[in-house]
Order: C-alpha cells, then structure tokens, then sequence
C-alpha cells in the first residue's frame, strides 16, 4: 500500500512538474534528466523512456506527438530464467535540423543522420543516412529531403492564402517558437482558405 501510495505522488510530482514547459522549452526538463538536447527544438512528448539520459538531439529538431523512444531492449525478457540479470541498452543520437514524424518508434543503437525526416509511425531499426525521408515498418528510405523538399514547395504554391505570412522571409532566422506563435494566430485564415481549396 506504502508502494502504491508513493508511486501515485511520484507520478503526480512529475505531472505538476512537466506543466511548468511547453513545446519549446521541455528540453531543459529532459536536460535535467540527463539527454543531451541541442537548441531551438519542438518537443511534443514528454516522456524519453527510462533512461533519457541516452537520448542526444542536435539542435533545430521536431520530436512529433506518441513518438517513442526506446533506450533499452525489453525482449531480453524471455533469457531471464537463464540469465537473472540480463539487460540490454543502445544510445538514440538524432542530428541536427531532423524531424520526427507522429508515432514514430526510434529503436536502441540508431543514429538519425542530420537533415533527415522519420515519417509517421515508422519503425526505426537501424541508421537513418543524412539528408533522407524514411517510414514503414520497418522504416525504409523513401526519397530525399531535397525531394521532398521541391514537392512540399509545388503544393503549397497552390495551398498557401493570399497575403499569408508573407512577412516571414525565407532565410531569415527566426526562432521555431516565434513561427508557431505566428502560424497559431494565422490559423482562422489558413482554416478558412484550406476549407474553401481542398473540398
């Protein structure tokens, strides 16, 4: 009961304490715990696993909503009879500018080269090179970032409201946390120009 009543106060400390940050400034919670996380990120998740002090993020990435994580091996389970205290860990190291696509599952031992896109719940067993979109089960590559990039470009040229941000400059450095305000103060416009475009 003791142990019960201890774990329900542990999880709540850890709520009230997560309520202090938003997307944009959770890394310095994960700092704290002991990941490595660079500058200007968009972390949406709240949890790295139980040992996030294996996980290094570059600077400038997104970690997108019910992505996961995972430090440590749990399949290692079914050699305990044989083996009591056997365990098996592996760093997560996601470079620099990546993004990590909604429900993606990032596995131990891999490295996200920089420039690179995890697609939605894609599986991630091994390596992702620089510069490339990867998704599945298990992750596979798709096509460049550069690719990508150019056919992204074609659409919004057809999706994008008139006058829409047009003070935000491209090359301009501004802050990932300032975008999103502005994107998020803009969003009746799009709402409403999307509606009228895509039925």
């Amino acid at each position: 009961m003791v142990k019960t009543i201890t774990r329900i106060f542990s999880i709540l400390r850890q709520k009230v304490e997560l309520a202090k940050y938003d997307d944009f400034t959770v890394a310095e919670y994960f700092r704290k715990r002991g990941a490595r996380v660079g500058k200007n990120c968009r972390i949406m998740v709240r949890s790295f696993g139980s040992e996030p002090y294996l996980v290094s993020i570059g600077d400038h990435c997104t970690i997108a909503p019910g992505a996961v994580l995972t430090t440590h091996d749990g399949a290692a389970w079914i050699f305990t009879e044989e083996f009591p205290n056997l365990q098996r860990f592996g760093r997560i190291q996601i470079r620099d500018n990546c993004f990590i696509g909604t429900r993606a599952i990032i596995l131990p031992d891999v490295v996200i080269g920089p420039n690179s896109i995890v697609g939605a719940g894609a599986v991630v067993t091994r390596n992702v090179p620089p510069g490339m979109v990867v998704g599945g089960c298990p992750a596979r590559p798709i096509c460049t970032v550069q690719e990508y990039k150019e056919k992204v470009l074609q659409q919004w040229e057809k999706q994008r409201p008139p006058g829409y941000l047009d003070d935000l400059r491209p090359g301009t450095p501004y802050s990932p946390a300032y975008i999103q305000r502005r994107k998020t103060r803009a969003f009746g416009n799009l709402r409403d120009h999307l509606a009228d475009t895509l039925k």
